[in-house]
């Protein structure tokens, strides 16, 4: 399956005015033409990399949370990404985050530790992710992070620079979202389609529907029946209004059903009251959901046609025999 995805801000859809700094996300230089001949150089820099920037403002919420006195996760390693003027008025959509950040920590952790033999964890982030370091992995677990590259080095280095490392016996891996074909480029890496896989997406930049309905195409394509793709979306791709939820709910169940996947919508404030907190009202224009895999992936697909045509060819054979 040949799959290109194509994103770039997460939030809302961009006008063409916000996308024009994006069209230097893939290569930091590029030459524009002016009329008189000349050139000039356009460079993306920290304050002007708008994906940077969102993957930064979500650390920060990460960071806050981390300070609380009652605090619903611990992430050690996202301070080194934050400026220390860094401040956030946010309370609601800070809550709202926090609350989806820690269900998708147990999520990831309760599937992963049903998983016999290896176990693959892909996420699908802004590049500053640091659940392969912060979560208590199981032995034989690999994780793929697909997200940005350059937000991506970046966090990578200050990582680094901090001594953050993932559990032994584990294996972490980066597939760039620039790559033109992300499901090749996993495989090449040692993804295995006949292995059960857990999905999980929150940051990943998103500009269209079609680019969201490109990564459903790449999972549904690459998970194990019964595997599961979980995580935060943003609201706007249902296109119907915040609150119009029987709208939404038949949106996100259409298009996920049209790759074969059965969905729940699940609700930010039953997941806070299971946590003990309380969210505030208020629009968090994101949409927490859960997904199960129906159909096989590709390569479950491949080895039974494998399988099938083996069969009928020693039947052709024992057939041949009597004669």
């Amino acid at each position: 399956m040949q799959c290109a995805l194509k994103f770039a801000s997460s939030a809302a859809p961009p006008s063409s005015a916000s996308i024009a700094p994006l069209l230097f996300s893939n290569t930091h230089n590029k030459k524009m033409k002016l009329r008189n001949g000349c050139s000039i150089r356009a460079e993306l820099s920290d304050d002007n990399d708008p994906l940077l920037q969102a993957a930064i403002n979500s650390a920060s919420l990460r960071f806050h949370e981390t300070h609380r006195q009652d605090p619903l996760f611990i992430d050690p390693y996202a301070g080194c990404f934050v400026s220390t003027h860094t401040q956030m008025d946010m309370e609601t959509k800070a809550k709202q985050y926090c609350i989806a950040t820690k269900f998708i920590d147990d999520k990831l952790l309760s599937t992963v530790n049903h998983m016999d033999g290896l176990k693959q964890v892909v996420l699908l982030s802004d590049g500053m992710d640091t659940r392969p370091y912060r979560l208590n992995w199981p032995s034989s677990t690999i994780m793929f992070d697909i997200s940005p590259l350059r937000v991506f080095q970046k966090a990578a280095e200050k990582l680094d620079g901090v001594g953050a490392k993932i559990p032994q016996r584990c294996l972490f891996l980066h597939v760039p979202l620039e790559t033109p074909n992300i499901q090749e480029t996993l495989v090449t890496k040692g993804f295995n389609g006949t292995r059960p896989s857990v999905w999980a997406i929150q940051g990943l930049p998103l500009m269209t529907l079609v680019s969201f309905e490109e990564i459903l195409l790449t999972v549904s394509g690459m998970a194990m029946k019964g595997c599961l793709f979980f995580g935060e979306l943003p609201a706007w791709l249902a296109e119907t209004g915040i609150g119009n939820k029987s709208s939404m709910k038949k949106w996100i169940n259409n298009i996920f059903m049209s790759y074969g996947f059965k969905v729940d919508m699940i609700s930010y404030n039953e997941v806070a009251k299971r946590l003990g907190k309380v969210v505030k009202p208020g629009d968090y224009e994101k949409i927490l959901f859960v997904a199960e895999q129906l159909r096989c992936s590709d390569d479950q697909m491949e080895t039974w046609r494998k399988e099938l045509q083996r069969v009928d060819e020693d039947g052709d054979e024992e057939g041949f025999e009597d004669l």
